[in-house]
């Protein structure tokens, strides 16, 4: 049976992953969780339904060339064999409404570390603009940590394949262009959450209504998303993350209803500032661009000279 608020869901959250690479188990297993879902089968049915999803938006990046094909490989080569064995970590921390306790507790402190690692990622990707034209040097010790890591989290709950993984490959490659941070991380999110998806199907508590509804809205919003993330504006999917996934984590952490809002109204005013800045300066550095394009020499053939 298809529910269409969580397909309308899935959309949206869809969308959000083939745009920016992030926010798939950050958005849509929480949402799960308010609809009612328990913790654990949130996060069994959303790996599932994301390992059918993530190939869609890496597809439409392959095809462009925005995908970097080393990383992608020694990503792998941790997060495959950590996903599998998270889920197992994730049983042996208990049982019934513990296991589910515990889940919702991991979620919630998952959602916030992203969400401050969103925070930072524009002061990341500022530090060695200078350094952008050269070629992008592979370190393979620590981004198979980084795989390490993303996986046990992904097998845990679900988050991090996107959001956290996304945040820690921009503090070991600051100079990583946006669109390639993206293809790179959604190629990569295919085996990784096969991996957990797997596990979940023995293991976890998946559920196929669940699951199918995600897949409804999902698999369209991330081909949308992904075709036009070339052109997304960063100024305004960031802020709009980190509203959602701070206040996400705040309620699965238990906070009462005003912390709550007051988190949301203070969040909510910087991300209207940020957005609105950042429109700002993307304008006037368009404007910069055609000042110089319009103040260029034309070159002048030499046979014309001479003429």
């Amino acid at each position: 049976m298809i529910d269409l608020s969580v397909a309308l869901a899935g959309l949206f959250v869809g969308v959000v992953v083939g745009l920016t690479g992030m926010g798939g188990g950050a958005l849509m297993t929480p949402i799960l969780v308010f609809y009612g879902v328990p913790p654990l089968a949130a996060v069994s049915s959303d790996i599932v339904a994301s390992m059918v999803m993530k190939p869609v938006g890496g597809g439409v990046h392959l095809k462009r060339g925005t995908v970097n094909k080393r990383l992608v490989l020694w990503l792998m080569l941790g997060s495959v064999p950590s996903a599998f064995f998270g889920v197992f970590a994730l049983k042996a921390l208990g049982a019934g409404h513990d296991l589910q306790g515990t889940v919702k507790l991991a979620l919630g402190v998952a959602l916030a570390v992203v969400a401050l690692g969103l925070f930072v990622r524009p002061l990341l990707q500022s530090r060695r603009q200078g350094e952008s034209l050269m070629p992008l040097q592979v370190k393979p010790l620590p981004t198979l940590i980084i795989g390490l890591i993303g996986g046990t989290v992904v097998g845990v709950t679900s988050v991090g394949s996107g959001s956290l993984m996304m945040i820690l490959l921009l503090v070991l490659y600051p100079r990583l262009r946006l669109s390639e941070l993206v293809g790179t991380d959604l190629v990569q999110a295919v085996p990784l959450v096969t991996s957990a998806a797997i596990a979940h199907f023995l293991f976890g508590d998946f559920e196929l209504g669940v699951t199918a509804s995600i897949l409804v809205g999902s698999i369209p919003g991330v081909f949308i998303g992904a075709r036009f993330s070339s052109r997304a504006p960063d100024h305004v999917i960031r802020p709009a993350l980190i509203v959602v996934l701070a206040a996400s984590s705040l309620k699965l952490l238990g906070a009462g209803p005003v912390p709550l809002a007051v988190a949301v109204v203070v969040l909510t005013s910087w991300g209207v500032y940020y957005g609105v800045t950042g429109a700002r300066k993307a304008a006037q550095e368009r404007a910069a661009q055609e000042r110089e394009s319009l103040q260029a020499p034309i070159s002048v053939p030499a046979s014309d000279a001479v003429g």
